[in-house]
Formats: C-alpha cells, structure tokens, sequence
C-alpha cells in the first residue's frame, strides 16, 4: 500500500509535468505518410530539428516547453536520402530538407499556428491558417478538457473544390490549394499595403469560400473573431486528415 510520502512524490510529479511543459501529440489518419514541418518563431526553439517522418496510422508526442511559439504543418510526396536528409517534398516542401532547421514550408499549406503562454498571460492561442494556402486537412484540439478551449480545424479536403486559377497539380494531381494572396499577389488579397489593417481588408470572394467549408479554420489575415482559439490545458493533439 502506497504511503503518505509516496501519495505526495506522486501528486508532485503530475504538477511539475505539467508546469513544465506541455505535450502535442501528433497523429497521421492520413492514408499516405506525412512529414511535419515545424518552425519556431523568432526567439523560440524549433523542435525535432523541424521536421520527420510520420507513417500513416501513426503517432508520436512532442514535449513543448511552456512559452513556445511557433507552427505546424504538413508535407506530402516526400522523398529524402536517407544518408544526407535530402530530398523534396510536393507540398509544404522546406528547401529540400527533411529536417527544416529554421526554414518554413512553400505555399500552399495548411498551417497549425500557437503560442502556448506568454510572460503576460498563461493562456494558450492556437489557429488552422488557411492564408498560406491549402494541402492536407489538419485539426488542432485540446485533449482531456481544458479552460475555455475550442477546436481548431480544416477538416474537409478543399482540393476536391479549389477555383481553377487556385489550383496546384503535380504529375496531373491536385495536391493543394493556393490562397488568393499568393495567386494574385495583389495587396487586396494579401492584406499588405494599404489594407494592412482590419478595418481596410475585408474578407474576398474567396476566403468566403474558405470560410464556408472550413468555418473553424482562419480564411484570411484578419479572421480572429472565429479562426482563433484560446484554451488552457496541458495537452493538445494535432490530426492530420481528421474524421470529417
């Protein structure tokens, strides 16, 4: 029987796990592989080197420091030498390499966004940004409760609906779906420019689109109202290809 003293080592541990840091846990429902890609943002780490591989049906755990910020997302037809780490990817490809180290993906690609905590506040931001464009359906939810939490999410696949001129093929394949801003590179589109505040840029036909198939996910730079979640909870896990 477990005395007082163990009771207490034991209480201590699940506090400390969870001040200490917090866990994504990363799950592949695709039925192809995945190879994350990940970057800090400035002044933060970028976990697992940026970037592995992740079979289908697969899962894995990435122990977070509290604090981290920085972003997901998914790479498809990959294929990488197993001595150098190089190689290409169709989509979210980060310069050739399987472990990012610093470089983010090519658009399109559907991006997970966070900021776990800040010095200010402990609360925890998170986003499914569609402003990059669009390659695989990804969710991002709390897991076992949480403050305040909600999900994150593109869960349908907007290949199969991309607008022709958004299109992006690969062998004859649809593989992603660009955003407004990198087809036209227009600052209407992008929020850039003129209309780089909330009150200019509007949302376009086009992230009306976004927006209406994947109403939990961000169609354009300013859709906080419903692309941001904030949440507080000690685990998060991170679907690609969730159940629709």
């Amino acid at each position: 029987m477990p005395t007082a003293s163990h009771l207490f080592c034991f209480f201590f541990f699940l506090c400390i796990s969870f001040t200490d840091g917090i866990q994504l846990i990363l799950v592949n429902n695709c039925k192809e592989n995945i190879w994350p890609g990940i970057l800090g943002t400035a002044g933060h780490e970028t976990l697992n080197e940026g970037g592995f591989l992740l079979c289908s049906g697969e899962q894995t755990v990435l122990e977070v420091p509290e604090q981290w910020s920085g972003r997901i997302w998914p790479r498809q037809g990959c294929c990488f030498d197993e001595t150098t780490g190089k190689g290409s990817c169709l989509t979210g490809d980060c310069a050739g390499l399987l472990k990012c180290q610093g470089v983010g993906g090519v658009p399109p690609a559907t991006i997970v966004e966070m900021t776990l905590g800040t010095q200010e506040s402990p609360l925890h931001y998170f986003d499914v940004s569609l402003v990059d464009g669009f390659n695989t359906p990804v969710s991002m939810a709390p897991v076992g409760g949480g403050v305040g939490c909600g999900v994150a999410a593109c869960e349908a696949d907007l290949n199969l609906c991309c607008p022709n001129n958004l299109v992006v093929k690969r062998g004859g394949k649809v593989v992603g779906c660009k955003s407004a801003c990198l087809a036209a590179k227009n600052d209407r589109y992008c929020c850039t420019g003129e209309f780089a505040n909330p009150k200019s840029c509007k949302p376009t036909i086009f992230s009306h689109l976004f927006k209406a198939i994947c109403p939990r996910a961000y169609s354009y730079a300013y859709d906080d109202s419903t692309g941001l979640k904030t949440c507080r909870a000690p685990r998060y896990v991170i679907t690609f290809c969730p159940p629709n």
